[in-house]
This record gives structure tokens, sequence and C-alpha cells, in this order.
């Protein structure tokens, strides 16, 4: 059921917790295969299931630990028809296990919310090529391409769905025509290089501001993901209109480049004291980046860090 899809909490203020990088802990903590970096394969299996339930678990008590509310990604970013093909999973295959994870977030927050703290479930979209290289879609293209994996969350009960490592802004646009047009709705977080600017060179104001023009400001949101914050701290203007649109940071653990890491064959997983602080620093400048959690490299341990530094005790939860 699409709880809050009419009044999304997040909206009103507060900080909410997501989850860290969960390929990456799955893959280098937790030893699992995940082909072409596809969690979704996880929920045909009990097994799989079941380590999805405690890798959410893990961050869900962190919430709960300091009173916050939690915004529950899908484990999709792979689910959509290019990926899923690689996969051997058809178009009725993908939209049934798009479906399944909802429900299986839905199994998730039906206890935790017993807590009183608000639990939305989002539908997480990924790029159609690769998150660290260009994509070449038209917006138009990008709307047919993403439509059948949202009408499936719209469909399951999703609250809203998010688009993570975009470096695309056509492909941007495309996402939230697609979220409109089921009406569900839609952030979408960007990826950037080290200089900060997107992998063609538009610059995140560019980005946001061109998203937000073509569309009519149908975006409710935008956030940053997969770079570390060193990457795009310089890229930011304290009081800009369109930085007033950033309302979520993911950072990688490392302040390695992409090219640096898809050529490493270890885990960098930085330091999650000093990721803690550079958040700190962030929401201090921005104080409207109220949704925090990690990307490629982090896990609880950066969460908890994360917490622990921008959450002020007396705030904190029992």
């Amino acid at each position: 059921m699409a709880k809050y899809r009419d009044n999304l909490p997040q909206r009103h203020g507060g900080i909410f917790l997501t989850d860290g990088g969960m390929e990456t802990t799955l893959i280098f903590h937790k030893g699992l295969e995940l082909p072409h970096f596809a969690a979704f394969v996880l929920l045909d299996s009990e097994a799989g299931r079941s380590h999805l339930r405690q890798y959410y678990e893990a961050y869900l008590a962190i919430a709960r630990q300091h009173g916050l509310g939690f915004v529950l990604d899908s484990p999709t970013w792979r689910a959509n028809p290019d990926w899923g093909a690689k996969l051997g999973y058809d178009m009725d295959a993908l939209t049934a296990i798009n479906m399944r994870a909802i429900r299986f977030l839905e199994e998730l927050r039906g206890p935790w919310e017993t807590s009183g703290l608000p639990c939305v479930i989002n539908g997480a979209i990924g790029p159609r090529g690769d998150g660290y290289k260009a994509g070449n879609m038209d917006a138009t293209e990008a709307m047919d391409y993403h439509s059948s994996q949202i009408a499936s969350f719209a469909e399951a009960g999703a609250d809203m769905v998010t688009a993570f490592t975009l470096n695309s802004v056509n492909e941007a646009i495309g996402v939230v025509r697609a979220a409109k047009m089921h009406a569900i709705p839609v952030a979408i977080s960007f990826t950037v290089e080290t200089d900060g600017c997107l992998v063609r060179g538009e610059t995140l104001r560019e980005a946001i501001e061109t998203v937000d023009h073509v569309t009519e400001r149908a975006c409710e949101y935008f956030l940053i993901n997969c770079a570390h914050p060193t990457h795009f701290e310089s890229a930011l203007q304290a009081g800009e209109p369109w930085v007033e649109r950033i309302h979520g940071v993911r950072a990688n653990a490392s302040a390695k480049s992409h090219a640096e890491l898809d050529e490493s064959e270890v885990l960098d997983s930085g330091d999650p004291a000093d990721l803690g602080r550079r958040y700190v620093a962030l929401r201090r400048a921005f104080p409207r980046m109220q949704l925090l959690g990690g990307c490629c490299g982090t896990d609880h341990r950066h969460a908890a860090a994360i917490c622990a530094a921008c959450v002020p005790p007396q705030a904190a939860g029992a």
C-alpha cells in the first residue's frame, strides 16, 4: 500500500536515514556473487532474501536508535530491461521481480513502524548503461525505457521512486516524465566526477536547472550519490536556489575516481568517522540536505558514524 505517496514525510524536515553501498557490502563483506552488480536476483531465493533482510535491518536499527525516519530503497538498481536481459529476465520476469521487491520492503516496514517513525518505500532505479560512462538516449527514449519499471513500482504500492547514479540530463528528464505519467513521486540522484561535474561536463547547477525547467519542477528533489564529498563540495554554493533543490547525499566511502574504483579489486572503505564529519559540514552549509546515507564502499559503520556526527544527542531516540 502506498502509505506516503501523497505526503512524503521527508519533505517536511528532519533527518532521514537511508542504507549504504548494498552491492559492495554483499559482495565484499558477505562474499555473495552478484552478476552485473545486480542485487535484485537475491529476491529469487529464501537464502538471498535472508541476506537482504539482514542487510536492511542493520540500518533500520541505527535509525531507530537515533529516532530517525527511514527511506527504504528496493534492491532493484539493475532491474531494468537491458541489464535484466543480460541476467536472463524478460519483461514479464522483470515486472514480477520489481513488484516482489516492493512487497518485500512492505514486510520490513510493518514491524519497524510500530516505533512510530516513518518509513518510506522507494523504488530504486538505475541508469540504462554504466553509471560511470555517458549515455546517449534522448529524453523521450529514456521515458519509454524506464516506464515499465516505474509502472511496476506504482502498481505494487511504492511511495515514490528514485533514479540513482545518473550522469545524463536527458535520462533524468525521461525518468521524471515517466514517473509523472504513472502518478508517482520521483527524485533524481546525479553522480559526478572528481571535478564536481557530470561525465559530459555539465555542472550540477546546469543539470538540476535543466531538469527543473524542462519538467516544470516535477521532481520532488535531487540527491548526489556515488561520489566522495571532496568531489562535489566545491561545486555547491550556499544560498543558490538550485542548491536548495538538493535534499540528500549518498556518498562513496572512497575518494578515488570512478575510473580508479572500476579498476580496483579490493574494497576501499575509507574512514567512517571522517565521512561523518564531512556530512556535518555539508549539513551546516546546506541544511536542506536531510536525507543521509551511503553508496559504494559504505556499510552500517558509516551510517552509524554519520548519525553520531549529525544527530544532536538530545534529538536521538532511546
